[in-house]
């Protein structure tokens, strides 16, 4: 099964030396996290993204409770296309029954992880909310770990990632250079918040790849609003309500907007969004060729911004988040 050609934009991650696309296949929601899933499904969304020129897919043994890795190792298995055609990021450290980092469980977690994508190999192994650790372990035991799994051949490159900030410069700015290759932030570059966008020169500077994650701030920005256990506070919550009810009113999705304006920052390599559907993938791509054909809706997102504007960059405290 070829992909057909495709208008969705490959970028470099980082030194890695790698390209992916543009919109990334977000695969927790395979893991049945936003709903139940079939397998059917799943596997159909994997190669309808895959169809559409989406390369990228990442998951978590967390997601699901390893039931992500399983469905998203079913749905590449099913394109039935050179391993080499196609990047695959797994985390290690963070699982349903709680967080660990030690040397011994990444070691024994990215042998499950394989077995559950059947893969011999994954593309980048990430450090799973790193906040929730000790970050002094993650520089001195996690990623020399994963360097001996690098060495081995069973991950090509190292990332880390998290809801705050400050975590990367201290992890980066405490191990050698080109010992991380990648940081996953998620939230922080979305038309509420773009706080990701101060750190792009310093990540630049260190050699490192930058992929965002949630461009709909984990719901906030979407017609039917955030789930119940969402952290942002009342004032933010009614903000991106007022915005949505604007959108809605003038005809245009502030979903497909929230995507659009996280795509367009060439400084981020790639954005991840939780995808379950031959439709989901659809409209992403759709909306990541749109932006690239006719640039960005200025005026609506001007008054979007308008709109947002008291709450701008408001962000919520570790640990309350779902990544």
């Amino acid at each position: 099964m070829a992909a057909p050609p495709s208008n969705l934009e490959l970028r470099p991650l980082g030194n890695t030396g790698l390209k992916v696309s543009s919109v990334g296949f977000g695969a927790s929601p395979l893991g049945s996290v936003f709903g139940p899933v079939s397998e059917d499904e799943a596997i159909a969304s994997v190669r309808e993204a895959f169809r559409r020129g989406i390369n990228f897919f990442d998951t978590s043994p967390y997601y699901g409770g390893t039931l992500s890795e399983k469905m998203l190792g079913k749905g590449l298995k099913a394109l039935g296309v050179p391993r080499n055609e196609y990047i695959v990021s797994t985390k290690c450290g963070r699982y349903i029954e709680g967080f660990d980092f030690s040397a011994e469980r990444v070691t024994k977690s990215i042998d499950e992880s394989l077995e559950r994508l059947q893969l011999d190999y994954v593309d980048i192994l990430q450090c799973h909310d790193i906040e929730f650790g000790s970050l002094d372990q993650i520089v001195n035991e996690t990623i020399p770990a994963l360097q001996k799994l690098k060495e081995a051949g069973k991950i090509r490159f190292i990332g880390i990632t998290g809801l705050p900030l400050e975590i990367f410069t201290y992890v980066l700015d405490r191990v050698p250079r080109g010992a991380v290759d990648v940081v996953l932030s998620y939230c922080h570059y979305s038309i509420n918040d773009s706080t990701l966008e101060d750190l792009l020169p310093y990540l630049k500077s260190k050699g490192v790849a930058v992929i965002s994650a949630s461009p709909l701030a984990m719901g906030l920005l979407t017609e039917n609003g955030p789930p119940e256990w969402h952290p942002a506070s009342p004032e933010l919550k009614s903000a991106c309500r007022a915005a949505a009810t604007y959108c809605k009113e003038k005809g245009k999705s502030i979903t497909k907007l929230a995507l659009q304006y996280s795509l367009s920052n060439k400084d981020i390599s790639t954005v991840l969004v939780g995808m379950n559907s031959v439709a989901q993938v659809e409209e992403n791509v759709g909306a990541a060729i749109e932006l690239s054909t006719f640039g960005k809706d200025q005026q609506t997102l001007a008054k979007i911004e308008a709109i947002l504007s008291p709450v701008k960059n408001q962000t919520w405290p570790s640990g309350t988040q779902k990544s």
